[in-house]
């Protein structure tokens, strides 16, 4: 694999064979060997005697992906980090910023601020590696980590804020970038959000077309396409402006006074909190110290709302409830049970609290506040001890997990190789010492959360107990209540009050007849976080009561549906706008209407962001029950066979022919489907990057996934083959279930696709005359229930006995030997029985039985959007999954599929068995019965 290396693969091996994760140590070695630069020192003479110590530099090599790759794709930064002064000191804002002039000089701007990246890339191995090297306290790291961000941040701006004057002139107005959250109080982790708003000091006029606001909301919008923009040298900065007023339903930009008025009209307790950790760093410093001095009582009030302590533990809840899964309750560092979003909310509320009577309480550093809380011992000095030693252990844990990467995670990992890697990179002999002492840590700090915050009693409220239908009703008022108030709001106008109050009845007369009312108000709060301006969402579904139930409607029915409204609430209002929201879009429509998005920005994105906002729309069709299972079916297919021909072509694939296969070929998918293909064409080029584009997620979505597997000789053969060898291999080598498969087989797009199809329905016609064609495809049956089956034959609607693949099986065959193709399977059924081939009360009672069992599988897939084929095992699940198909009870759904199942098999035994063998299937059946 690596060339010969001068006898450098013993000592390599050797070094790597001292850590914890050897081959991976071993592959940067040989790396950095092979590229290290000739008029260096020798690497083993470096590493030997490196400054940090041998030890920390094969540490940091054997948990950080990202740093291996910097030293590789720049060996000199290695020699740099060998130098005294940079890797045993401290660097301050003004060396940092020396250095980058010293490496980036004149060229900062250039290629999307290439320079000021690497710049970065190398700052953060270096301080990876004091930290790994115990040779930084906590303090230092977070603090040179903050200083990365706020010198990226403002070269940036300064860059964008010229060119903008240069090109538009010059406003009288001052422009301020203020930092919020960890970057305000110089705590940023190794992959932190960046918080920040944007603000400007007056309104006023650059030129009669261009105001104050746009020209400083182009400023912030350049800004942030710089840091989001893709490039080779991987993420800049991930910047987060959602803590701004109105979130992300407001401008980039405001004005003081704007900022004045929101604040003091509809700032929320949450944004209170959020406000004690802003700061300037870049653009005038006057503009910033006026902001925090104009918003100082707001930050501080002296006389803090008595239900403070409630508010802010209702928060912590929500985050329990809505953003971690329950099983990360207590392996997230940061918002889990103990995390460090506690430690944090309770030195924020004590700030809050007493931040007016005490000045130097006024601390955007979490360390330094907690300091200044112990010299008033408003917390015991032990608490105190307890939520510093948790604070450093946690965040020291995160910094572990993020390095490897530098991805945004806060999980402590469920495999037991990498939380054993973790356990030893943190000092830990085993797992079970690293995981007793972060239980240790963690339940310290719930303790002191618990006996500041959580235990405080709950503002009164009516009770729902009354209504009947919620299992909590003291937390569904709750919920309630977190609708009209979000995260505790104490700024609630009163003609939004007066709004909810008309609202609220109408809310819990959908939510009665939800299967899930608990859930579905959850997912309804959530939305209207998202929404942003509160008042005008009330009034929107008061006065439109259609959308209100379609609202609820979603939320119930899909976890999916309601998650992608709370990421893109605008959706809902650009779906229900569209004149065609009554009827299903064709492919052609598809088409042209992606001609037109893709136009603007990046058109890969465009797409994603195309096909979620369109699976959206759908999705409403279907739960509202305004399109049947069949069009429902065509519509998904539609999209994506729309968003897959416009992807060919933009990646140039005119060349590729591509062939639908299953169901995407019968035009019959559903939510969470992949996309079963074939490929003809003389290079795989052109396919792989088809398969690489529409694997790849991305902030606007997903497109729907590949699956090339029924190529010939599958995993195993090429991913493309030209028509000459699929001719050959349909010919002679194919199994018997590979020209069954063709029966869905139906051409997209591409220059070969008549040859293609006259090769497939030739050697389909061949592989009909087979004697042995039923017992081939019963066969088959047999095998994917053994492969495919989650062990209950009752719960595998899709796999089990009489399941969604007999009923296609069947029908397949019976196409076969009647030669009838076509792709469709309620058409392939109607179109048998018009030729005779199937008696017309079996014809009705199949598509009877198939339709009930697809429907199933529609419901169960639509609410994650997977590709779930087995009915739940939980008994909760099955009650709910049985409310949303439209049965009073389990019991009566149970019956209904049962019959549905049985009916496809009795007609699947007539029609592909023997008599000898249907015997003994139907002994086999009642034995099966008596036994369960």
């Amino acid at each position: 694999m690596f060339r010969a290396m001068d006898g450098a693969e013993g000592w390599i091996r050797q070094k790597a064979g001292s850590s914890f994760d050897p081959s991976r140590v071993e592959t940067a070695l040989l790396g950095l060997n092979k590229s290290w630069p000739a008029q260096a020192p020798p690497l083993r003479q470096v590493i030997e005697s490196f400054v940090l110590g041998e030890a920390n530099l094969i540490h940091l090599l054997a948990i950080s992906d990202i740093s291996t790759t910097r030293l590789l794709r720049d060996p000199n930064v290695l020699l740099w980090l060998n130098r005294r002064e940079i890797s045993m000191a401290k660097r301050d804002h003004g060396e940092m910023f020396a250095d980058l002039g010293r490496t980036a000089g004149e060229s900062l701007a250039a290629e999307n601020f290439r320079a000021l990246r690497l710049w970065k890339g190398r700052e953060m191995v270096r301080i990876a590696l004091r930290e790994i090297a115990n040779a930084a306290r906590l303090e230092q790291t977070t603090a040179e980590l903050s200083q990365i961000a706020e010198i990226c941040i403002r070269s940036v701006y300064e860059y964008w804020n010229g060119e903008l004057r240069k090109r538009f002139g010059s406003p009288k107005a001052e422009f301020a970038v203020l930092a919020l959250g960890k970057l305000g109080g110089r705590e940023l982790n190794y992959s932190s959000d960046v918080d920040l708003i944007f603000l400007y000091d007056e309104e006023g006029e650059l030129t009669p077309r261009l105001s104050y606001h746009e020209f400083f909301n182009r400023l912030a919008k350049k800004i942030l396409e710089t840091f989001s923009a893709a490039t080779s040298e991987g993420l800049f900065l991930r910047v987060d402006l959602r803590l701004r007023p109105e979130g992300s339903a407001g401008p980039l930009a405001r004005s003081l006074e704007s900022m004045e008025h929101y604040y003091g009209g509809f700032g929320e307790t949450w944004e209170r909190l959020a406000l004690i950790k802003a700061r300037g760093i870049a653009g005038s410093r006057e503009t910033a110290y006026e902001f925090l001095r104009q918003h100082q009582p707001f930050i501080y009030p002296k006389s803090p709302t008595p239900d403070l302590l409630g508010e802010i533990a209702n928060i912590k809840r929500r985050i329990e409830r809505d953003v971690l899964a329950k099983e990360a309750l207590e392996r997230n560092v940061k918002l889990g049970r103990g995390g460090i979003r506690e430690i944090e909310f309770v030195v924020q509320t004590l700030q809050f609290i007493h931040g007016a009577r005490h000045t130097f309480l006024q601390e955007p550093s979490t360390l330094k506040a907690l300091r200044g809380l112990a010299e008033l011992e408003l917390i015991p000095r032990s608490e105190i001890l307890e939520l510093d030693g948790a604070y450093r252990f946690l965040r020291k844990t995160e910094h572990r997990l993020q390095i490897e990467a530098e991805q945004q995670t806060h999980t402590i990992p469920a495999a037991a190789a990498d939380l054993l890697r973790l356990s030893h990179s943190l000092g830990f002999a085993g797992s079970e010492a690293f995981k007793a002492a972060l239980n240790r840590e963690m339940q310290a700090v719930r303790s002191v959360f618990n006996r500041i915050i959580a235990e405080a009693p709950p503002a009164k409220n009516a009770s729902l107990a009354g209504f009947g239908f919620f299992a909590n009703p003291a937390q569904a008022e709750r919920t309630m209540g977190a609708a009209l108030q979000g995260a505790g709001s104490t700024h609630v106008s009163p003609r939004t009050r007066q709004v909810f109050a008309k609202l609220r009845p109408l809310l819990l007369d959908h939510l009665a007849r939800s299967p899930d009312p608990e859930a579905t108000l959850n997912q309804f709060v959530r939305f209207v976080d998202a929404y942003g301006l509160r008042s005008l969402l009330f009034e929107l579904l008061v006065t439109n009561p259609k959308l209100l139930e379609l609202l609820v409607q979603t939320f119930d029915a899909s976890r999916f549906g309601g998650d992608l409204l709370v990421r893109r609430p605008q959706f809902l209002e650009d779906i229900t706008r569209d004149e065609r929201l009554g009827r299903a879009l064709t492919t052609t429509e598809h088409l042209e209407r992606l001609k037109k998005v893709a136009k603007k920005g990046e058109p890969l994105d465009a797409v994603r962001a195309y096909r979620q906002r369109q699976l959206l729309r759908i999705l409403l069709r279907d739960v509202m029950g305004w399109t049947d299972l069949n069009t429902l079916f065509q519509e998904q297919s539609a999209l994506a066979e729309a968003c897959l021909i416009f992807v060919n072509e933009l990646l140039g694939g005119k060349e590729l022919t591509l062939i639908a296969m299953g169901k995407f070929g019968g035009r019959e998918i559903t939510y969470g489907a992949d996309l079963d293909v074939l490929f003809v064409g003389e290079e795989s080029g052109s396919a792989k990057k088809l398969l690489g584009a529409l694997g790849q997620p991305s902030a606007e979505g997903s497109l729907s996934r590949l699956d090339a597997r029924l190529r010939p000789e599958g995993e195993r053969g090429p991913l493309v083959c030209n028509v000459e060898s699929y001719a050959a291999y349909y010919r002679g080598r194919a199994q018997p279930w590979e020209l069954q498969a063709l029966t869905r087989a139906r051409p997209v797009t591409g220059p070969r696709q008549d040859e293609f199809m006259t090769i497939a329905q030739a050697a389909w016609n061949r592989a009909a005359e087979e004697a042995d064609l039923e017992q081939n495809i019963d066969n088959m049956l047999e095998r994917i229930r053994k492969e495919r089956g989650t062990g209950s034959d009752f719960l595998d609607l899709k796999t089990g006995t009489g399941g969604i693949i007999e009923a296609e099986f069947l029908i397949q065959t019976r196409q076969m030997r009647a030669r009838v193709w076509q792709t469709n399977w309620t058409e392939a059924v109607t179109a048998l029985g018009q030729a005779g081939s199937l008696p017309e009360p079996e014809v009705r009672e199949l598509k009877q039985a198939y339709q009930f069992l697809r429907r199933c599988e529609s419901v169960l897939r639509r609410y994650e959007n997977t590709s779930a084929s087995a009915l739940p095992v939980e008994s909760a699940q099955q009650v709910l999954l049985s409310r949303r198909l439209g049965a009073a009870t389990w019991e009566v759904f149970r019956e209904e599929y049962d019959a549905a199942r049985s009916t496809i098999h009795r007609i699947y035994l007539r029609s592909m068995k023997p008599p000898t063998a249907r015997i003994n299937a139907a002994d086999g059946a009642a034995l099966e019965a008596k036994g369960s």
